[in-house]
């Protein structure tokens, strides 16, 4: 009887220690993802490369973003209820980085790791943000110029001082990293190709418009290529329209040669000016103009694929996810982590339906 009892007993301990190592084995690390938004085809790219990294590196992850890029106040909510669940790290794409300063300072003195993704958290406090994973957005924009320059090369070459040629920047606005570094990005390369490419030099190029994109001084007299950077009076839509308008009005007397819209929001102003794009290729004055996008969308695939633009940048959301989440876990695994460009290409009517960008390119 007793060696029975002993047995049993001995039984019911190493049911219990086995089942106990199997609790302690299928607890995860917890990583918390919180997003700029979630319901946009974006970011619903963006968090099927969270989870895949998560399933890659066996961690749990939350992915949350407020309903829309206005929701400032809901994502901190969603920042504070993450925090709340003790994250061994954090990935975040802040809508306003004075809005969770309380929040990254926590982090910091917890010694819990923040990466910024997308846009990252801008101007973050030194310190409390470890690494960033985010499209090179100087680049992608001058991968639009290499391929607009591809096209209008030989009018660069016959531009003259009595009849010079333009090239348009639209963006969105003038304060944003991403969208400075989009507007920069172009309009360094663009000099850069007609300086090293053609019998005109950078004397013979002035940038004008937006002042965020011009120096103080630079003389516009005797040039033969201007390159000019519009920034609409703001983010609305009407805006966005007027100002694409108000630049078509001129393509003929300016002798425009390419504009690019440095994001959705530009291309569709510009769209909704041109009868999603159709005006572009039916309009005489227009038809000869090289116009690149950048992003998405239905509306801007479209134009895409009818050829009334020439092509768009996409960036690559689900490498975004997946970084993200990818240095979040290696922080929190105690590796050195650095920012990491998450890459962007270039799709036309050819590419856009191939296995390596149609995945990318969201409505």
């Amino acid at each position: 009887m007793k060696k029975t009892l002993v047995v049993l007993m001995v039984l019911v301990l190493l049911t219990s220690t086995v089942l106990f190592a199997e609790g302690v084995k299928e607890q995860k690390p917890y990583i918390a993802v919180v997003s700029k938004g979630e319901q946009h085809d974006f970011w619903q790219q963006v968090k099927l490369g969270a989870n895949a990294a998560a399933a890659d590196y066996g961690v749990d992850i939350t992915f949350e973003g407020p309903p829309s890029e206005s929701d400032v106040q809901i994502q901190v909510e969603m920042l504070n209820n993450a925090m709340a669940k003790n994250p061994v790290a954090i990935a975040l794409a802040a809508l306003n980085t004075s809005s969770v300063l309380d929040q990254l300072q926590q982090a910091k003195s917890q010694g819990i790791p923040v990466i910024g993704f997308d846009s990252g958290v801008p101007e973050a406090p030194e310190g409390s943000i470890w690494a960033n994973a985010s499209t090179n957005n100087y680049a992608a924009a001058g991968m639009a110029a290499e391929k607009m320059f591809e096209v209008i090369k030989g009018k660069i070459e016959a531009a003259s001082i009595a009849k010079p040629v333009k090239i348009v920047v639209m963006n969105q606005d003038a304060s944003g990293e991403s969208l400075l570094s989009r507007g920069k990005g172009f309009r360094d390369t663009m000099i850069k190709l007609i300086d090293e490419n053609t019998s005109l030099g950078k004397s013979d190029i002035a940038v004008i418009g937006n002042t965020a994109y011009i120096a103080a001084d630079s003389p516009t007299k005797g040039r033969k290529v201007f390159i000019e950077m519009i920034v609409p009076a703001s983010a609305a839509m009407t805006d966005a329209t007027n100002a694409a308008q108000a630049m078509l009005n001129k393509v003929t007397s300016d002798n425009v040669l390419g504009i690019f819209c440095s994001n959705e929001a530009t291309v569709k102003g510009l769209l909704a000016a041109t009868n999603d794009g159709a005006t572009l290729k039916s309009n005489s004055a227009f038809k000869d103009v090289v116009v690149i996008g950048y992003d998405a969308g239905a509306a801007q695939k479209n134009a895409v694929r009818q050829q009334y633009f020439l092509g768009s940048i996409t960036q690559d959301p689900y490498q975004i996810g997946y970084k993200a989440v990818e240095l979040a876990y290696k922080a929190y695994k105690g590796e050195p982590v650095a920012d990491v460009d998450t890459g962007a290409k270039f799709y036309n009517y050819q590419n856009m339906d191939d296995a390596d960008i149609k995945g990318l390119i969201y409505d």
